[in-house]
């Protein structure tokens, strides 16, 4: 192939015919061969090409095939990925476990999910934050109705604390940064606890996001949780929820994803319109983020003597990749 003898040749490059539009390879054929980069690149783009015209035919012939035996069609098969080869959790969560019912009726959520209790949220930063992560900040707080942001001023989160409990804020997130970057979450549920720490990653903000809605109103928006389904992502997803007031304003149109997919939550702010009864159109508002959850902490935030529930330990838990936690 790299003499001009393939199955392209150069002929329409010298003004002979036009290549024909199927292009035969030889079954022993490899791009690699071919020492010219330029050749060796249009040839790899052909393949391509002719790959993808082969599949797609197959599509088509297969969508003919079921058309045409109707009923009697067998059933469509369901490709493999790794999420439909998870690893069964022992911990994964039944609905109907009368020992989860009676854990969520008396864990630290249960006044907030019993509606004595409603939600109110202190943000704050590391010392001396850069602009991006103030921006954030400010940004996360039209997201989380009856938020507020105030900045450390070189405060330590055990001297925090305390004041949060004194002026009723039922929870603390802290945004902390590396290189002018947010990379880290810190969500403390007050005055008991527990603590979750998050590594945070793919922080995109508003003028960031390509085809963004308008800003967003003051409506209570509503909270939609994926896949959180072992008891620890049960508690996770609590902690999520218990963010936001528990009624939300359907007029406001806005909704608050939290998306769990592989153990990274992805989270997704967005405004819905009914364009009919069939179809919703969606617009992200922002910002949004990518959150892999480090450790979870019995009690408020304490680095020194706090009892975990559980750490991430990369050596030991990342053995399997169909293996996942939350």
């Amino acid at each position: 192939a790299g003499d001009g003898s393939g199955p392209v040749g150069s002929a329409a490059e010298d003004g002979g015919p036009p290549v024909p539009e199927r292009v035969l390879f030889p079954p022993t054929f490899s791009v690699s061969e071919i020492k010219n980069k330029q050749r060796r690149h249009f040839m790899f783009l052909r393949w391509k090409q002719q790959q993808r015209k082969e599949k797609l035919a197959a599509k088509k012939k297969r969508r003919k095939e079921r058309e045409a035996l109707g009923d009697k069609a067998p059933p469509k098969a369901i490709p493999k990925t790794i999420e439909n080869q998870r690893v069964y959790d022992e911990t994964t969560v039944d609905p109907n476990d009368e020992e989860v019912a009676f854990d969520e009726a008396t864990d630290e959520f249960a006044p907030y999910f019993n509606r004595q209790t409603v939600p109110k949220i202190l943000i704050t930063t590391s010392d001396r934050p850069r602009g991006r992560t103030v921006r954030f900040c400010e940004q996360l707080s039209t997201v989380i109705p009856n938020s507020h942001v105030y900045y450390r001023r070189g405060l330590a989160l055990k001297r925090i604390i305390p004041q949060c409990i004194a002026r009723d804020f039922t929870d603390l997130i802290v945004i902390n940064e590396d290189r002018k970057i947010p990379n880290g979450l810190v969500l403390s549920h007050l005055p008991d606890g527990p603590t979750a720490h998050f590594r945070m990653s793919s922080v995109r903000l508003r003028k960031e996001i390509k085809r963004k809605g308008k800003e967003p109103t003051e409506h209570v928006p509503e909270v939609i949780l994926n896949n959180f389904t072992t008891r620890l992502g049960h508690s996770i997803g609590r902690m999520f929820a218990s963010l936001f007031p528990h009624d939300p304003q359907f007029i406001g149109r806005q909704v608050a994803t939290f998306h769990n997919q592989r153990d990274y939550i992805f989270f997704r702010f967005h405004r819905y319109i009914f364009k009919s009864e069939k179809k919703v159109g969606i617009q992200e508002l922002g910002p949004r983020f990518t959150l892999k959850l480090r450790s979870l902490q019995k009690g408020t935030f304490d680095s020194k003597f706090g009892e975990y529930e559980w750490i991430h330990k990369r050596r030991e838990m990342d053995t399997s990749r169909r293996k996942f936690h939350l």
